[in-house]
């Protein structure tokens, strides 16, 4: 007879794991090459970040379901007042850096709270869900509206602060992620409908508006963040733009296209820019690896978003909370995702946003290896749960 496999081994998200870290630091390893980033060893703290991460995904497994659902309000406050100490806190431990107060400067290397906030308010929006789900078992337009409303307060606290920094980009992935937390919660469909038209015309009039009048819209945002209104324009419309606003995009877009089919391979890379190892790592990998390899990362992203999909529906019946921890976790990878390729091949504005479990940076691993630790054991705990019904 068969030795039975742990319920603690999870094989597949073990598996997709190792890819993505083999993928992080061969990546890392080739953007480090280039000449600006002469002596910097970004693969070895890459490489520390993940040990710790793994730390952190097994301490996670000394906690269940429950206990995570009960704690998600004392995490989602400790998480907001984190945000509030980092506004007030003063240059020597919080500088601000490209114009924005994100990060905390501590002995040793930085801290970026909203990364890990984006885990506490997917956690949060969880419990919620299931708290009104269990108080009304028949729903109607009014208790509808009451969930709508709820989700927005969650969302809209961490967006606030951290649009005080000001992180625009960060405080859009808030938004999509509630976005699509909001039409997976069950909501009527006519409320959605008239969400979602008011928000798209509500953005297609910013988007008008700046496009129209980009003069007139950085005096508004102000010099500070003027950038901005750069980054959109060149995104409208590249070839009417001056050189050095259009020229992160170009450069990227070269590294990316010039890889062809297989890429020019290991420590070979000729095209430079600015933040490779992080805001760009797709372009290096385009340039590394081709169009094979920058497939095969797409491919492994489309598992993964896949897994956390079947997870949720699998779960659901044994958790609303943990269904939703994955929907928010899926929903934070997919606009990661989609963000930072398509900014790398032309189809979105640039900005700052990392692609997760392969850019450098130690928030960005860290906050995603919590994120991780939690669905490996809502996996776990899923696992349980199957093989009690079976038996």
């Amino acid at each position: 007879m068969t030795k039975k496999q742990s319920f603690y081994v999870q094989t597949d998200l073990i598996t997709l794991f190792i890819l993505f870290v083999c993928v992080s630091l061969l990546s890392i390893y080739n953007a480090q090459q280039l000449d600006q980033y002469e002596g910097e060893n970004f693969v070895l703290k890459q490489l520390v970040w993940f040990i710790v991460g793994v730390g952190i995904v097994a301490a996670i497994q000394y906690l269940d379901i429950e206990q995570l659902y009960k704690a998600s309000l004392y995490i989602y406050i400790a998480g907001l007042l984190v945000l509030a100490i980092l506004l007030i806190s003063p240059a020597s431990i919080a500088d601000r850096v490209n114009g924005a107060k994100s990060w905390f400067q501590l002995p040793g290397f930085s801290l970026q709270p909203s990364e890990f906030t984006k885990v506490t308010t997917i956690m949060y929006m969880a419990a919620i869900i299931q708290k009104h789900k269990e108080k009304f078992q028949v729903t109607h337009i009014k208790s509808d509206i009451q969930l709508l409303l709820k989700i927005l307060a969650i969302v809209a606290a961490p967006v606030l602060l951290i649009m005080k920094q000001p992180d625009f980009g960060t405080a859009m992935v808030y938004l999509f992620i509630a976005g699509i937390v909001i039409i997976l919660s069950g909501i009527n469909w006519k409320i959605l409908a008239a969400l979602i038209a008011s928000i798209s015309a509500f953005i297609g009039g910013i988007l008008t508006f700046i496009v129209k009048f980009p003069d007139l819209a950085k005096e508004i945002v102000g010099k500070s963040n003027a950038y901005q209104i750069d980054r959109i324009m060149t995104w409208f419309d590249p070839a009417q733009q001056t050189s050095d606003a259009k020229w992160h995009f170009e450069q990227a877009f070269m590294a990316l296209g010039s890889g062809q089919l297989f890429g020019k391979g290991i420590g070979n890379q000729q095209v430079s820019f600015p933040e490779a190892q992080t805001d760009f790592i797709f372009s290096i990998i385009g340039e590394s690896f081709g169009f094979v390899g920058s497939a095969f990362v797409v491919f492994l992203y489309f598992i993964l978003l896949y897994k956390l999909v079947m997870l949720g529906l699998s779960i659901y019946k044994h958790s609303t909370f943990a269904a939703y921890v994955c929907f928010g976790y899926m929903s934070l990878m997919l606009i990661h995702v989609f963000q930072n390729i398509g900014m790398a091949i032309g189809i979105m504005p640039v900005t700052g946003i990392p692609l997760l479990l392969i850019s450098y940076g130690g928030s960005s691993v860290l906050s995603t290896m919590l994120g991780l630790g939690i669905i490996y054991r809502i996996a776990v705990e899923n696992s349980i749960q199957n093989d009690y019904l079976f038996k």
